[in-house]
């Protein structure tokens, strides 16, 4: 049986199932998945028809969809079919979205009559997001990090408070006690998964402390100019602020002050900042990164202070990835036809 292949993603009910007659049978490695918002899974499987044939297509479909969801625009640059023909029928669904959520089937087609099979029941996908739930009173707060489906495999949870790293656990809910300042703000994560954290929430009233970035992931081309931004609150109006990247500095932990960009001699003169100056409550911060480089790949966090608070370093940030190539493609999972993204990277 073909192993199930797991992308930053989480199983739910992990039970093999085999149907067939007369030769056929599609064996799907998992019957149902959970998975994060914006993370990478495999449906895998593999299958088996009569002797004497010869597979001419394969594929896969949704309830919802086309035929063919490698012809089905919603899944243009977010499907890859890594099977084949012979027996493996394994495919790849990148940057998931919610809108994603189905049950997929595959299908395979022989040049002899009634050479048509599909396998079921196929592999239901639901795809969820991360937020932080609070409940109870004033004094007794719970803090829970909430999804649309069940999470199994064992995950262990990071907890966040004003951007600095604060607890993992195996319960999705924080168990230690929660602040009741109105200036806190608490989010979550999946360890493996940290960059698709929930959005920090206040535990009390709407004003807390907060950095919301605008893009979690961004690729782009060797050579290009990248803007990376973020949308900060501050409770207090904020005195100074920066960019910088974890990458900068083999030693680097959470425990260490980060080293402002314009400081690193890899960027000199590639780097401008746009909003760091103005002594606000709240705005927009942007970092703008010209002449990219591959070596320019990496995760990069926005940190602020105000007069008696400090925004924490450790809150994943927005993560860049630069690449001197460009995408050459299938537009469908049967190779059929080719196409060339001209000035479209490949990651």
């Amino acid at each position: 049986m073909l192993n199930f292949h797991l992308i930053n993603v989480v199983l739910c009910d992990c039970v093999s199932v085999v149907l067939g007659q007369n030769g056929w049978s599609v064996t799907y490695t998992t019957q149902s998945i959970c998975a994060l918002k914006g993370s990478t899974v495999d449906l895998s499987c593999s299958f088996r028809y009569p002797r004497g044939h010869k597979v001419t297509s394969t594929f896969w479909f949704t309830e919802w969809g086309t035929e063919d969801i490698g012809l089905d625009p919603e899944y243009a640059g977010h499907v890859e079919y890594h099977g084949d023909k012979e027996k493996d029928c394994t495919l790849r669904i990148t940057d998931l979205r919610e809108r994603d959520s189905s049950t997929y089937w595959f299908r395979l087609l022989t040049d002899q009559e009634g050479g048509t099979y599909t396998g079921s029941p196929g592999v239901t996908l639901s795809v969820t997001g991360l937020q932080v739930k609070v409940t109870g009173g004033h004094q007794d707060k719970t803090l829970t990090c909430s999804t649309t489906c069940t999470l199994t495999d064992n995950p262990t949870y990071i907890w966040y408070k004003n951007g600095q790293h604060l607890d993992e656990s195996t319960s999705p809910q924080y168990k230690s006690s929660v602040s009741s300042n109105y200036i806190d703000g608490y989010s979550c994560a999946v360890k493996g998964q940290e960059d698709l954290h929930s959005p920090a929430v206040c535990v009390q009233g709407q004003d807390c402390n907060r950095v919301t970035y605008t893009k979690r992931r961004i690729c782009v081309l060797k050579g290009s100019t990248v803007a990376i931004s973020c949308t900060y609150v501050g409770y207090n109006r904020v005195k100074s602020s920066l960019w910088f990247s974890p990458k900068q500095s083999a030693s680097w932990t959470n425990k260490l002050t980060p080293e402002d960009l314009t400081r690193d001699p890899g960027y000199a003169g590639r780097v401008e900042y746009a909003g760091r100056e103005s002594e606000t409550y709240e705005g927009p911060s942007s970092l703008r990164i010209t002449d990219l480089r591959e070596e320019d790949s990496a995760e990069y966090r926005f940190p602020f202070k105000t007069q008696n608070f400090e925004w924490g370093h450790s809150f994943p940030g927005t993560t860049l990835s630069v690449t001197g190539n460009t995408t050459l493609y299938d537009t469908t999972v049967n190779h059929i036809e080719l196409q060339e993204k001209i000035n479209e990277p490949s990651c």
